[in-house]
């Protein structure tokens, strides 16, 4: 089992096999176009026409039918927007959107999903590659007294949107897990930050269980015993394929240009430790509240672009060089070499011993077993 942790302030309690977060820590992710096409369709059969729908994002209806198109996460918002705005008669909105999700519609991130040998296999995968879902709402998962319980962080998302993306974000995923399995999820508990709603009786519907409202948290919950059901198309190569065409993806996507880019390169650049903000912004002739802004305007900020640069160098280090986990934690500026550890398990579902075992092993033909000491 893992060890008490905190995430955005919270205390998680004792987090499933160390799978704490995704590689992400807020939803300024870019994503494809298939989340935009659901949310038009979606739209007019409320009788909001494409135009309304798209008002102000620059998407045309031809780019929404290209499955190679992406787009930042601030234009799904800005629909997102459109969608409340031109719903505000529809208060249930959120969660009637929400479930029209499907794993299909997420892809080869779907695919690898329903290849994986359990719920709990296919949860982990969900978080190691969250960029390639939909979410603005951080999800992170823990087990206490038996149940299995995901929070969904909504601190991060805009106000004027929050409650219509809470609802659609965690009926998504109920409705994502349920396809998984083949049946409804049995769920003991939801819990929402929201006051009882008007429609609180769709929450029992889609649920099968009678939220509490006025909570401190938006949590669900199950019998930790769901999480070890296999999965009716449980396929051990097709997993391997789409887990590598996902990894591919998240690198494709990662990718980045302008400010971004030269920050980036300019964290790389330094020897030890990376740069701080305040290095990196006096070496580019900015302040760091002009430098803040103009990542922020990007769709980035300098954690996110840190997080970026400590993950490749300490696969590259683990992977190439003699250096211990220790010292490899310390050339990235860690002050303990926990802190790099959970950090190291949040971007890749490993620990870095193992990671590093594995690559040494792969480097002389041999393949250690999963969990091998």
């Amino acid at each position: 089992m893992g060890q008490e942790i905190e995430i955005f302030g919270h205390n998680c309690g004792v987090v499933i096999d160390d799978v704490v977060a995704p590689g992400v820590h807020d939803w300024h992710f870019p994503r494809s176009v298939a989340s935009v096409a659901l949310m038009v369709r979606f739209a007019a059969d409320y009788g909001v026409d494409q135009e309304t729908a798209l008002a102000g994002t620059g998407l045309s209806p031809q780019l929404l039918a290209d499955p190679d198109a992406q787009i930042d996460a601030g234009v799904e918002l800005a629909i997102v927007r459109n969608l409340v705005g031109s719903l505000g008669a529809e208060p249930d909105a959120g969660l009637r959107l929400g479930s029209k999700y499907r794993v299909t519609t997420f892809g080869i991130f779907g695919f690898a999903c329903v290849s994986s040998p359990t719920l709990w296999d296919a949860i982990s995968l969900s978080l190691r590659y969250l960029e390639l879902s939909f979410t603005f709402c951080i999800p992170t998962v823990e087990q206490t007294a038996g149940e299995f319980v995901a929070t969904l962080h909504d601190e991060g998302v805009p106000l004027d949107v929050r409650q219509f993306l809470v609802e659609r974000d965690l009926t998504a995923m109920y409705v994502v897990m349920a396809d998984l399995l083949g049946y409804g999820l049995p769920l003991r508990r939801i819990e929402l930050k929201i006051p009882r709603p008007s429609y609180a009786g769709l929450f029992t519907e889609l649920f099968g269980v009678e939220p509490e409202f006025d909570r401190p948290a938006n949590v669900f919950a199950c019998d930790v015993a769901e999480l070890e059901r296999p999965l009716p198309q449980s396929n051990s190569h097709t997993l391997s394929m789409c887990e590598a065409q996902c990894r591919d993806l998240v690198t494709r996507r990662r990718v980045r240009t302008g400010i971004a880019h030269d920050v980036r390169d300019r964290l790389i650049s330094v020897s030890g430790a990376p740069a701080g903000i305040e290095e990196v912004a006096e070496s580019m002739n900015l302040s760091v509240r002009t430098l803040r802004r103009r990542l922020t305007e990007a769709g980035t900020s300098y954690r996110e672009l840190l997080d970026e640069v400590r993950h490749a160098l300490a696969e590259e280090m683990l992977g190439t060089t003699p250096l211990s986990v220790s010292d490899v934690a310390v050339r990235l500026g860690y002050g303990e070499a926990s802190s790099f550890i959970y950090a190291f398990k949040r971007w890749t579902g490993t620990t870095p011993a193992s990671f590093q075992r594995n690559r040494r092993a792969a480097a002389v033909g041999v393949r250690r077993p999963p969990g091998s000491a």
